[in-house]
């Protein structure tokens, strides 16, 4: 079947069809995910015979879910909260990033075995490069926050060159992890030294819409100047209440989707074979998060 032909069953009732592959995003709870939008717009633009679809799995239930990702032969899975560290004893192979992050966050084929990887940090890198045109590599950069996301980034941050990472977060322990995966480059620090920084990352949930934190900043204003650049993981909303404090500074700033877009785009490629469209992932990912406001 051709381009054409695949791409001209997404406007008919013949689709999806008995050949129609099956990838799918597993996490608990897992409705919320934009990753199944940006994967499908993605898709649509290629004409693809394929679909990705959300399957709420339970944390007793991974390695049942890794069986029949096997048995039902799905073209790979994007995974999120809580099975990113359980989900690694049930696949064939992890990268050697997974690996020091104790963390998958998307699973393909490689012949016949499944292996895990874990690319937040990576695509975040990949973000500010090509969506802001900020290179990381002999910047000093402020990261906010010590989760799965922030070791991620760290570690990211210090395969790109940054200068120095210093980790910023109330949980001292968290942070020093996070601080170790940037190696000789990273340390844990205070807010008031994300004023030295010349990128700020908040990878914490603060100012996320929906939540108690909603309409909250991570770090106060006093920190922020021109000549920085400001990043919030964070993507709904689209502009966080830091990004409303930088702005009013003059500071360049981002959101969130660029992550996300970069690292689905990731899993897409790998699943595919096939380059991701980027803009149209973007522009789904915008207006799927203006729909839900």
């Amino acid at each position: 079947m051709s381009s054409s032909e695949e791409g001209a069953l997404h406007q008919s009732w013949a689709w999806p069809t008995g050949a129609t592959r099956v990838a799918a995003v597993i996490g608990d709870p897992v409705s919320h995910s934009l990753s199944p939008v940006l994967h499908n717009a993605a898709i649509r633009r290629l004409g693809l015979d394929l679909v990705v679809v959300a399957l709420r799995t339970t944390k007793p239930g991974i390695g049942t879910a890794i069986a029949a990702a096997r048995e039902f032969g799905l073209v790979g899975l994007m995974v999120t909260m809580p099975h990113k560290q359980a989900i690694m004893e049930h696949l064939d192979a992890v990268t050697e990033r997974a690996q020091r992050l104790k963390s998958v966050n998307y699973v393909y084929w490689e012949g016949d075995k499944l292996v895990g990887d874990s690319v937040d940090g990576a695509a975040l890198v990949d973000s500010l490069r090509t969506d802001y045109e900020v290179q990381v590599r002999g910047k000093a950069v402020a990261l906010l926050g010590s989760g799965g996301a922030a070791r991620s980034i760290a570690l990211a941050l210090a395969d790109a060159g940054a200068a120095s990472v210093c980790v910023i977060s109330r949980n001292l322990q968290t942070a020093s992890a996070a601080a170790d995966l940037a190696g000789s480059l990273g340390y844990v620090g205070v807010s008031a030294d994300a004023a030295q920084a010349d990128v700020v990352i908040n990878a914490t949930p603060v100012g996320m819409a929906g939540t108690s934190l909603s309409g909250l900043s991570p770090l106060s204003v006093d920190y922020l100047h021109k000549g920085q650049f400001v990043c919030d993981i964070v993507y709904n909303p689209l502009v966080t209440p830091l990004m409303e404090l930088a702005t009013a500074k003059g500071i360049s700033c981002g959101n969130g989707v660029g992550m996300l877009v970069h690292a689905v785009a990731t899993a897409f490629e790998a699943w595919t074979g096939i380059p991701a469209p980027l803009e149209e992932m973007q522009a789904a990912a915008r207006a799927e998060t203006l729909r839900r406001v």
